[in-house]
């Protein structure tokens, strides 16, 4: 019998609501059902993130260390394994196996005990965060995949709304990270996005250095994936510098500002729907001082 954290439970709960607790429930099964079908033997205690259960396994025919990772199918992780088969490991993990009707993967297994959040000094960090992201959205996005274009469309359609329900000036940050959107809304872009690249979702591993882990793909402008690694160990002074480093990479600066502050949009938009007294400070910090580089 596995060991469903408590903690993944309550957020399956709080953001799936009944659904989420289905999940939750058959989690035990599915484990099982999965390590007789790949052949494999847990090796490890569980491990979890806010939406899936991974546990470590190796192959008993051969001793193939893996990773089983089980997660809720949503808009968001049905898009995973594509990503993962067309990167190739190329700067991610390597997709081995994986179940199409329940979302189940089995990966490559990293060193989950050293992520990049164990690197002391943060330009080192964002160093290695900029080589991967270069590589990563070095390639196009595969057909089908869900896009930023409709992404867009769909958060300046809820700004007039959301505004309503915040005070003034926060109000004015989402108003103003709508129109940088609206600039370039209509070139939504067509590469291949992590969605999520920050430093606990960088493991070292043994065939490269470093190695990404958890993408959300969606097919869009490289300007979307900068936010992440703006926010970690958050510091306004550090803001300029690490966009300019990351910017570097994807090309466009200016669409890269707008394309961020329309990261800040996104989850701005969650917040309200969340029901949250108002936006997150530190973005709303990361929205000011690039609204003020492009004024």
């Amino acid at each position: 019998m596995i060991h469903v954290p408590e903690e993944l439970a309550a957020s399956q709960a709080k953001y799936n609501g009944e659904a989420g607790r289905a999940f939750v429930a058959a989690l035990p099964e599915r484990a099982e059902e999965f390590l007789g079908r790949w052949g494999l033997r847990v090796t490890g205690p569980s491990m979890y993130g806010m939406a899936s259960l991974v546990l470590p396994v190796e192959r008993a025919a051969d001793g193939t260390r893996a990773a089983l990772k089980m997660q809720i199918l949503d808009d968001e992780t049905e898009g995973e394994p594509i990503g993962l088969r067309v990167w190739d490991g190329a700067g991610v993990v390597r997709l081995l196996d994986h179940d199409a009707a329940t979302g189940t993967m089995l990966l490559e297994r990293l060193d989950e005990a050293r992520p990049l959040t164990s690197v002391a000094d943060t330009r080192e960090a964002l160093d290695v965060v900029a080589g991967l992201l270069a590589r990563l959205v070095a390639v196009p996005a595969p057909q089908g995949l869900r896009g930023l274009g409709d992404i867009a469309a769909g958060m300046l359609a809820e700004v007039p709304g959301a505004a309503e329900r915040l005070d003034a000036e926060d109000a004015a940050v989402l108003r103003d990270c709508a129109a940088a959107v609206r600039e370039v809304a209509g070139e939504p872009g067509d590469r291949l996005l992590h969605w999520d690249l920050h430093l606990g979702n960088i493991l070292a591993a043994e065939r490269e250095p470093w190695l990404a882990i958890d993408p959300k793909p969606l097919a869009g402008d490289p300007g979307f994936d900068l936010l992440p690694a703006l926010l970690d160990r958050f510091d306004p002074d550090d803001v300029l510098w690490r966009f300019d480093l990351l910017a570097e990479v994807v090309g466009d600066r200016e669409r890269a500002v707008a394309w961020t502050l329309g990261r800040v949009l996104q989850n701005g938009l969650w917040d309200v729907e969340d029901g949250e007294d108002g936006l997150d400070e530190e973005q709303v910090e990361v929205a000011r001082i690039l609204r003020e580089r492009r004024a």
